[in-house]
């Protein structure tokens, strides 16, 4: 939680349903993060189509959501998806193939593993599957890549229409496993193409996330490009 605001808001539910409250968040440059202790599935649905992507923290012994409304956003028009001659000779040569499902529980005890401060706690993993089926527009989903039937990495995201986001993810560290947390990525991506998906949020600005063929998008090109997607 670097770089942002001193003193985070409490966001109702109503703000994300209220178009006027909404558009003086989005308006707000010097926010980023907010807080709820609304755990519900309506809400986390709401913040996500909003164009938030929420995390947890502990505050006086209180688990709550932080939902952030980003500066900027790392965003991939899944038709300049870039694959290194690296990643793309290891596809060639394991005849990787990724599997997508709703293995929500399983696939955050390997991100908790992975991470040693870990937001995804048991009671947000509650709330992810607490979703599934309440929108027909909004869906949680796991995917992930194994080798001799161990799961070497993966993600947990979710769709919203035509844009899948990513939440979390993990990759084996070990030196046999060098690149395959790309690897998933790469075949993540296509199966999003596959599918007629036309955008990818990745989140946060990182180098990887450039590599990939992600645009940097301040926030409010961010959220006019999702709306027509």
């Amino acid at each position: 939680m670097e770089n942002i605001q001193r003193d985070i808001h409490y966001l109702p539910y109503k703000a994300l349903i209220d178009l006027d409250y909404l558009q003086a968040v989005y308006d707000n440059t010097q926010n980023n993060y907010y807080w709820s202790d609304d755990y519900s599935a309506r809400y986390y649905i709401a913040q996500a189509k909003a164009g938030f992507i929420a995390v947890s923290e502990v505050y006086n012994n209180q688990e709550l959501l932080l939902p952030e409304i980003q500066f900027e956003y790392a965003l991939l028009d899944l038709k300049n998806m870039h694959t290194s001659r690296k990643v793309a000779k290891l596809l060639t040569k394991k005849k990787l193939e990724i599997r997508i499902d709703n293995n929500i529980e399983e696939i955050a005890k390997y991100i908790n593993k992975a991470h040693k401060r870990s937001w995804l706690t048991a009671q947000y993993t509650s709330i992810l599957k607490s979703t599934q089926c309440i929108d027909k527009d909004f869906e949680v989903i796991t995917a992930y890549i194994e080798h001799h039937g161990e799961i070497i990495a993966g993600e947990i995201g979710y769709i919203i229409g035509k844009t899948y986001t990513s939440l979390s993810g993990f990759s084996n560290k070990e030196k046999i496993y060098n690149n395959y947390g790309t690897a998933q990525l790469i075949l993540l991506g296509e199966y999003l193409k596959e599918n007629n998906f036309t955008l990818w949020n990745l989140g946060h600005n990182m180098e990887y996330k450039r590599v990939l063929g992600a645009d940097i998008l301040e926030r409010e090109k961010f959220l006019r490009a999702i709306s027509l997607a």
